[in-house]
């Protein structure tokens, strides 16, 4: 499915995003993609692919892939905040929002700000909440995981050591008035445990679960195929509702 690249300027900041519009029915609600901590949009162009013809709108957010690194802003508000630049410059009243890992964190905090525009949201392996960073995380993160798996331009180090330095914990755990799709892995490494479930179903009279055997934090790994077709057919039975 075809799709175009822009920027929406969230103040000074340029946050690069793809859209899928040309092309795509217009009869059915379009999809807004939040990457984790170091994924850009071009990571999830397969999704893009697997909910065609469904419009889809996938950015990256600042600091990563081809927008801009400011030296500061990198807390919640100021992702939120690149979410709702892509949303006006998309032109969007009504969609369904995706956050994977990290992501999810900043997917929620859209959610809980602007509840009426957001169809249903979808959570990837990541608890109600956003996490700060403790003392040398920034460090290891880079030189332990960026650096050796060859995803420095994925994310400046800037934007990591930002991260660090700015991130407060915020619990996200409020009542959401939308579906709920939840998906976490069962091996270990997951992020969501049986206590972020809990929070999770406290938040929503209308949540779907599923759990994949062969993942642990990275659905997109073993359990990609499932995972998107099992989003793509929660999306779909939404808007059946809508």
């Amino acid at each position: 499915m075809a799709m175009n690249e822009y920027y929406a300027m969230n103040g000074e900041v340029g946050i690069h995003y793809f859209d899928s519009m040309a092309g795509a029915d217009e009869k059915l609600a379009p999809v807004v993609v939040c990457p984790g901590l170091s994924e850009t949009a071009e990571e999830y162009v397969d999704l893009l692919q697997e909910l065609a013809p469904r419009r889809c709108i996938l950015l990256s957010f600042r600091g990563r892939g081809k927008s801009d690194t400011p030296k500061s802003g990198y807390n919640l508000a100021e992702h939120v905040a690149d979410i709702e630049a892509v949303i006006e410059s998309a032109g969007l009243t009504d969609f369904h929002l995706f956050g994977f890992s990290r992501g999810v964190s900043y997917a929620l905090g859209f959610a809980h700000k602007h509840s009426t525009a957001v169809r249903s949201l979808i959570v990837g392996d990541y608890p109600p909440e956003h996490r700060s960073m403790p003392d040398g995380w920034a460090e290891d993160y880079i030189h332990n995981y960026l650096i050796p798996f060859n995803r420095t331009a994925n994310i400046r180090q800037d934007a990591v050591w930002g991260i660090q330095r700015e991130s407060m914990f915020i619990p996200l755990n409020q009542t959401l008035p939308m579906p709920l799709f939840v998906g976490r892995g069962q091996l270990e490494g997951s992020l969501i445990d049986d206590t972020h479930m809990n929070l999770y179903r406290q938040m929503s009279t209308a949540i779907q679960e599923k759990q994949y055997a062969r993942s642990g934090h990275a659905l997109e790994s073993g359990d990609k195929k499932a995972f998107y077709r099992d989003v793509n057919q929660f999306i779909g039975d939404q808007d059946k509702f809508n």
